[in-house]
């Protein structure tokens, strides 16, 4: 089961900007809402964007080549750090200790990340699941990398 169930895009984008809303307001938070404002806080570059709701849903990234959606980036986040509270796919968290050896957690859990959204990208290219095994591999792989 994920995170969100089945929300919609906007549902998504709404939970966002209210979690950080009621973070600003130092209202209390649940335990999803303070896992979504422990990776806002984490992004400063974000953090305009969530601060209406109304403009969070209506976002769109940029068409260039080099441009990033910002909810996919905090969605990465979450997805990667609710594997490593599961340990799924075994061996995961030992893979970012050592990712974490070579530079810190911020490289870490990105090298996981790219490594995820990789996966995810070719499992949605070929109509298949994401495969396991395949996406610790080329997490894998960003042991011999390193942090750039």
């Amino acid at each position: 089961m994920s995170m969100f169930g089945a929300q919609s895009r906007e549902q998504l984008r709404r939970a966002y900007a209210e979690a950080w809303a009621k973070h600003l307001a130092h209202a209390p938070l649940t335990p999803l809402e303070a896992l979504i404002t422990d990776v806002i806080g984490e992004h400063p570059e974000y953090q305009a964007i969530l601060a209406d709701a109304d403009s969070a849903i209506a976002f769109e990234p940029s068409t260039g080549g080099d441009a990033e959606n910002p909810f996919l980036h905090m969605g990465l986040h979450l997805a990667v750090r609710e594997q490593l509270s599961i340990d799924r796919p075994p061996g995961i968290r030992d893979l970012h200790r050592r990712l974490q050896a070579l530079g810190d957690a911020h490289f870490a859990e990105h090298a996981l990340m790219e490594a995820l959204g990789e996966e995810l990208y070719t499992a949605q290219r070929s109509g298949q699941a994401p495969d396991e095994a395949r996406y610790l591999a080329r997490a894998r792989s960003r042991l011999t990398s390193g942090p750039s």
